[in-house]
């Protein structure tokens, strides 16, 4: 698939961790420690006994460590093996990528680490930090962070075995992951995405399973803090955001997604301080800007809203929510000619978006939404 980049480089990788439980009974024995019944839970990098009798076919047992791995990663990718795919749909489990010859980074990291500790190599995952996307769903923001397969070299250097469609990056933080960890990630990424799909009976036990498995992954406290205010929990989906906030304060969408709902609760000088406080936490995320811009316009600070909405544009020019944004400023500015000009840059994007059908409405109205007639 074009734009994929496979590729085995050498990054130092700052105070190396334990991997910790490498095998299915040493995590049993970590979930349990944990009040987790290690019955109830998908472990992503369990093989099979046809993939053990698959992989120990494509790679000899002898030889050094990084010639079998380059081995195993070619056996994966090329034609004349599994020929793995990138498709960045759903997360799947190293069985569902290895049957269905597909997986995303995630499903390939669990396919590449499974395969490798049954050859007997340690290997481990890995989350880098360089590589985000930014999406954002009715009130659910979903940061697509990266996850690829590592292995230790020694003296604090790692071989990361890469598999992602996004440009290649110049990796400066990256972070190893723990079995638990992983296996907390992909429940909370199936959950996400039981939720984005409109299942949220079915995503609940799967994001309340990843916080129980890994109390310390923020990301997982955030999309249970969605599911549980989409279920009307209001009080459970704040303390969830609340606990995000805890275990990552550098967590830019815990800050906003707790800020919407403290706004919701009738607590807007708490929320206004909790986005202004994100926006000192994460420059690069082009939602923090749209929501700064929004509470500037809410207040008549025009100028200050496009500022921030032109930021967010700069960083996503992709997404149609941050040209609707400024068209919906300049309509509120009286300026339906400037409002019109966005409305064509935001539609060509997505026509569909809420802000864009906000927009679309507001300048079929005489007047701009909020404004008395004849106000300007």
């Amino acid at each position: 698939m074009r734009g994929i980049s496979l590729a085995a480089v050498l990054v130092l990788l700052a105070g190396c961790a334990s991997a910790g439980p490498t095998t299915v009974a040493g995590v049993a024995h970590a979930l349990r420690q944990r009040g987790v019944d290690p019955a109830s839970v998908v472990v992503p990098f369990e093989v099979t006994d046809e993939m053990r009798a698959w992989v120990h076919s494509q790679v000899p047992d002898t030889g050094a460590p990084e010639q079998r791995l380059e081995r195993l990663l070619t056996a994966i990718v090329s034609s004349g093996g599994l020929g793995l795919t990138y498709e960045g749909v759903s997360t799947n489990t190293a069985r569902e990528a290895f049957a269905s010859h597909k997986a995303n980074c995630l499903g390939f990291t669990s396919l590449f680490v499974g395969l490798a500790r049954e050859l007997g190599i340690p290997a481990f995952y890995l989350g880098v930090d360089d590589v985000e996307r930014f999406e954002r769903e009715g009130d659910l923001l979903v940061i697509s962070g990266h996850v690829s397969a590592g292995f230790a070299l020694g003296g604090g250097k790692v071989k990361i075995l890469e598999f992602t469609n996004a440009p290649k990056a110049e990796y400066r933080h990256i972070r190893q992951l723990d079995d638990l960890t992983a296996i907390a990630l992909y429940h909370s990424n199936h959950g996400a995405e039981l939720l984005r799909a409109g299942r949220l009976d079915d995503s609940l036990p799967w994001l309340r399973k990843a916080v129980r498995i890994a109390p310390e992954l923020g990301d997982a406290w955030i999309d249970l803090g969605v599911g549980l205010r989409r279920a009307g929990d209001l009080d459970g989906a704040e303390a969830a955001y609340r606990k995000a906030l805890e275990v990552n304060p550098e967590g830019a969408a815990a800050y906003q997604n707790l800020a919407a709902l403290l706004r919701l609760r009738g607590h807007p000088q708490e929320a206004d301080d909790l986005l202004a406080l994100s926006t000192r936490v994460s420059v690069q995320n082009p939602f923090s800007y749209l929501a700064l811009g929004d509470l500037s316009l809410s207040h008549g600070r025009l100028d200050e809203a496009r500022r921030f909405y032109r930021r967010a544009m700069w960083l996503n020019r992709d997404d149609p929510e941050p040209y609707a944004a400024l068209g919906l400023a300049a309509l509120a500015g009286g300026d339906r000619r400037e409002a019109a000009k966005w409305l064509r840059k935001a539609a060509a994007r997505d026509k569909k978006n809420e802000r864009v059908r906000r927009l679309e409405t507001g300048l079929a109205q005489k007047t701009a939404p909020g404004q008395p007639e004849g106000g300007a």
